[in-house]
């Protein structure tokens, strides 16, 4: 019998899961159909989409924008990771029991130390915006080795409030906060990550050239834009190294795919399939 997954999200047509998990099924001989939920904009929308779903015979979901935190809320355990970043962006059903976790961090660290070959360890790093996907990605950057994590965001009271938050968890790594207006000159980071709206609305982000270290790397969260406002101002500063974020995409589905099947799926023939240039 073939076991059904899907994404969940609104508005969720664009979502390239179900070629990426298409494609890993195909590749690792896995019975199993993955679609599309929209849920729409009602409240108690997404309750309702999940138990049809769970009742029609579900496995498991992926979870997009909106309803992470509904995600989270929904489950009867759920991981460490998703805990602390409030979120949760697969669900694996067990019986009765819903499960959470939240891979986005763990694909944005595989993509950089594996795809990339930059290992995290000992490195400083810039985190702009103090949304859910900078919360996603603080303690894999920090159980990586991240020697220091700096959180700017345009209200630094809520990057203050973030750092606070979680610096009890980062064991080893210095985290803190502030405004994208106090990043200090001259003062240099290994990674920039962009994990801000602002390329979205065609914003570019005052971030000072002096930010970027020799041989840095700029990484765009967004994928599928090219160079967008944020990567063609780390470009102006002479950073040669440019990312966006599909590798993150595909790395954190292979995470699901692999705690729902069992097999961790070789991503390479997917990222190729689906990486733009950046030039």
């Amino acid at each position: 019998m073939t076991d059904r997954y899907a994404v969940i999200g609104h508005p969720v047509a664009h979502s390239k899961s179900p070629l990426i998990h298409g494609l890993f099924a195909q590749a690792t001989g896995q019975d199993m159909h993955y679609g599309l939920i929209d849920a729409g904009p009602a409240p108690g929308a997404f309750a309702g989409a999940l138990a049809a779903f769970r009742a029609a015979g579900g496995r498991g979901m992926n979870v997009t924008l909106p309803f992470k935190l509904e995600a989270l809320a929904a489950a009867d355990v759920a991981s460490a990771d998703a805990r602390l970043a409030g979120a949760a962006n697969a669900l694996r059903f067990e019986g009765d029991r819903v499960e959470a976790q939240n891979f986005d961090g763990l694909g944005l660290v595989r993509d950089i130390e594996v795809n990339m070959g930059l290992p995290l360890a000992g490195r400083h790093v810039l985190l702009l915006g103090a949304g859910g996907a900078t919360r996603g990605a603080l303690l894999p950057l920090a159980r990586a080795g991240a020697a220091r994590i700096h959180i700017a965001n345009r209200t630094a009271a809520k990057a203050d409030a973030l750092a606070a938050e979680l610096a009890p968890h980062m064991r080893d790594c210095a985290l803190s906060g502030g405004g994208l207006d106090t990043l200090v000159p001259g003062e240099v980071f290994d990674v920039v990550l962009n994990a801000t709206s602002a390329s979205l609305d065609g914003d570019t982000l005052p971030v000072p050239a002096s930010a970027f270290a020799p041989g840095a790397l700029a990484y765009e969260m967004m994928y599928g834009q090219g160079l967008t406002p944020f990567l063609n101002l780390a470009k102006a500063a002479g950073c040669a190294r440019l990312a966006d974020g599909v590798g993150m995409l595909v790395e954190q589905a292979a995470e699901a795919f692999a705690w729902w099947r069992g097999v961790r799926p070789d991503t390479r023939a997917v990222l190729a399939r689906l990486a733009v240039p950046l030039a």
